[in-house]
C-alpha cells in the first residue's frame, strides 16, 4: 500500500464522527437466583442426576444410617473410609459398621501419610464425607479440606458418598463462594467443587467418566 493511500485511509478514519460506546446491558439473572425452599432441592437433584450422580432424600440421621446400609448392600461395600467432619461425626459410623460387619476406617487411625494413602486407595470400597454446601445450579458439592476432612476420602475410592443437610443446598455458585471466601483473611487452605463422577476429555475430546477419581457419586440429602 502506497503512503498516499494509507494517508487517505487514516484521514478518513480521523474524520469519521465519534460515537460514544453504549453501556453494557445488565446481565439477566439466572433462573436459579429466584429459587427458594424445595425448588432448590429439586433443582439440585435434577442437575446431579443429569451429571450421572445419584440422590436420595431422608428425614434424619437415623434414616441416613438405614440408607447407608442399603447402599452398602447394593454396592457390596466391605470397607469404607470416613471423614470426621461435622456432618459425619454425629453419625458414629464406627458403631454402625460394627453392627453390620462393615469395616469403617478413618484417616486418624493411620500413623503416617503413606499408610493412609495405601488404605484409601487400595482398601476402601467407598469414601463417606459431609459437604460444606451443594449448588443447585450445577449439581455440585463444595468441600473444604482440613484435618478432619482429608482430601483423599472424597477423591481416591471409586465410590464417593456425600451426606448433605438440606439447609446447605444453595441455589447458585456465588452463594457458596461467599460462604467460604466471604470473610477476608479466613480462607481455606484447600477447596474443591465436585460435580458428579470424575470425568476427562483428554483422549480425542471424548468425555469419559471415572478416569481420575470416583466412578460413582451418591448424595444423601438430610432434612
Amino acid at each position: 500500500m502506497s503512503s498516499s493511500v494509507r494517508d487517505e485511509i487514516l484521514a478518513k478514519l480521523k474524520a469519521a464522527p465519534k460515537v460514544s460506546i453504549l453501556p453494557r446491558p445488565a446481565k439477566p439473572k439466572l433462573h436459579e437466583h429466584s429459587l427458594t425452599g424445595e425448588a432448590v432441592i429439586e433443582k439440585f437433584s435434577k442437575t446431579l442426576l443429569e451429571e450421572t450422580g445419584m440422590v436420595y432424600r431422608v428425614k434424619n440421621n437415623e434414616e441416613v444410617l438405614q440408607k447407608l446400609l442399603e447402599i452398602a448392600y447394593e454396592e457390596r461395600l466391605k470397607k469404607v473410609m470416613v471423614s470426621n467432619d461435622e456432618v459425619t461425626a454425629p453419625l458414629n459410623l464406627k458403631v454402625w459398621g460394627q453392627k453390620h460387619d462393615i469395616a469403617v476406617m478413618t484417616p486418624k487411625e493411620y500413623p503416617d501419610r503413606n499408610s493412609f494413602r495405601d488404605a484409601v486407595f487400595d482398601q476402601a470400597d467407598a469414601g463417606i464425607t459431609g459437604a460444606n454446601f451443594a449448588v443447585a445450579e450445577s449439581g455440585s458439592l463444595g468441600l473444604v479440606f482440613h484435618k478432619d476432612q482429608a482430601r483423599l476420602v472424597s477423591l481416591a475410592p471409586i465410590l464417593h458418598i456425600a451426606i448433605v443437610p438440606v439447609d446447605r443446598v444453595l441455589a447458585y455458585y456465588e452463594q457458596g463462594i461467599k460462604k467460604i471466601f466471604g470473610e477476608k483473611g479466613k480462607y481455606p487452605g484447600q477447596f474443591v467443587f465436585i460435580t458428579g463422577p470424575s470425568m476427562t476429555g483428554d483422549i480425542e475430546g471424548v468425555l469419559f467418566k471415572g478416569m481420575h477419581g470416583p466412578r460413582k457419586v451418591i448424595v444423601i440429602l438430610v432434612g
